[in-house]
């Protein structure tokens, strides 16, 4: 059986399904192919099941890119405030959590619920439990599925990254930008726990479950994209293999393999002040001043593993540098399993930054996570889905 269709979306995503009723609305025959047995699968399982969907503070710095301006465009015409009014049209009651992160009330089903009342109210025809076999290019794109074929002159991919491969991840989005001649900045696990080396592990992971608030930068001085890092004031996990926690999620998508990251375990504090004023230095008395800043735990273990060599006024300075630039150099990463998204992916020197067309293969869309554009934690990646999916839908 062969489907005609104005446009051929693949992946039922976020990215996917606004761009679907966007280019809906403008009255395109539209089909959305999805590999899954349900649509918007990753929007369902986020934020704890209540879906971050946007932040508040939405601007270009919040994004990591090999084009650090690609992003612009799309996010200046498709802002956080056009999807809350979305939001709002469907009386989907939300709430802000911190650093203006907005979740629903109620459930992330809410979001999926409105995208596919959207879509179908623009005509838009969903196709699930949909698996491509092939994409091929005559006059016209031809979509070869275990269901049909389906043709059409234009072919938005909206397939996702790598991670979370238990919920279907596939290369499948970059195999395809490759068959069509287009680059790709290597695709890395973003927004993912780190591991520590074994010594590390052995001197700390028995700590699981204690975290602090901590700033946190990478240590490295060559990153990947060669992007400076920013800091990060968050919440910093101890796990049994390593670190998590905001802080280190949000550091993990600058930091690259053999570097270090530098924590400062005490913002804004003096550490060894109580110690200097205290009428006798030794380790009781700053076994006291650090339980003052972090978790007790946490404090006395860190302090066993820095006891200064004296307590003079040189050796205090050295350690209150240490407890604001503790250095560790994590192993690696949980992957891709752990993984909130993918950074990397097709380069944006190959699309279109107002549209997401690739400039090589005309009538052939990358949007979302597929392309080198990743937020940083908080409902940043969620904009760039939407304002990504908008660009090109309104284009289609």
């Amino acid at each position: 059986m062969i489907h005609k269709f104005d446009a051929v979306i693949l992946g039922a995503g976020a990215a996917g399904l606004l761009c679907a009723m966007e280019a809906g609305k403008r009255g395109r025959r539209v089909a959305v192919l999805e590999r899954s047995e349900r649509a918007g699968k990753k929007i369902l399982i986020s934020g704890g099941g209540r879906c971050n969907f946007t932040n508040l503070y939405c601007r270009p710095e919040n994004f990591l890119s090999a084009n650090p301006h690609f992003a612009k465009s799309a996010l200046a015409r498709y802002t956080p405030a056009d999807f809350i009014a979305l939001i709002e049209k469907y009386r989907i009651s939300y709430h802000e959590k911190t650093l203006g992160q907005l979740f629903c009330d109620r459930s992330a089903q809410d979001v999926v619920d409105m995208l596919e009342a959207e879509c179908a109210a623009a005509g838009v025809q969903i196709f699930l439990n949909c698996i491509v076999r092939d994409v091929a290019r005559a006059t016209e794109f031809v979509v070869r599925t275990n269901h049909a074929e389906f043709q059409a002159p234009v072919l938005v991919v909206a397939t996702g990254g790598l991670s979370i491969p238990k919920m279907g991840a596939t290369a499948f989005g970059y195999d395809l930008a490759l068959q069509f001649g287009l680059k790709i900045c290597e695709p890395r696990p973003a927004l993912v726990p780190l591991v520590l080396a074994e010594k590390d592990r052995a001197e700390l992971c028995d700590l699981t479950g204690v975290s602090a608030e901590v700033i946190v930068a990478t240590g490295n001085s060559s990153r990947a994209h060669s992007v400076a890092s920013p800091t990060f004031r968050e919440k910093m996990l101890i796990t049994h293999r390593g670190l998590s926690g905001p802080a280190i999620l949000q550091i993990s998508s600058f930091w690259s393999e053999g570097g270090s990251i530098r924590i400062d375990l005490a913002p804004d504090r003096d550490v060894t002040a109580p110690i200097r004023n205290a009428k006798l230095r030794n380790m009781p008395a700053a076994r006291s001043a650090l339980q003052g800043i972090l978790p007790k735990r946490l404090a006395t273990r860190w302090l066993d593993l820095h006891a200064p060599a004296s307590w003079s006024n040189q050796a205090l300075e050295e350690l209150e540098r240490q407890a604001h630039e503790w250095a560790l150099k994590p192993a690696g990463t949980e992957g891709y399993e752990k993984a909130e998204v993918t950074a990397g992916g097709v380069d944006t020197e190959e699309l279109s930054s107002k549209t997401m067309e690739s400039r090589k293969a005309p009538g052939l869309f990358f949007i979302g996570e597929v392309v080198d554009v990743t937020g940083h934690l908080g409902g940043f990646n969620f904009q760039w889905a939407w304002s990504s999916g908008a660009a090109a839908g309104r284009s289609l």
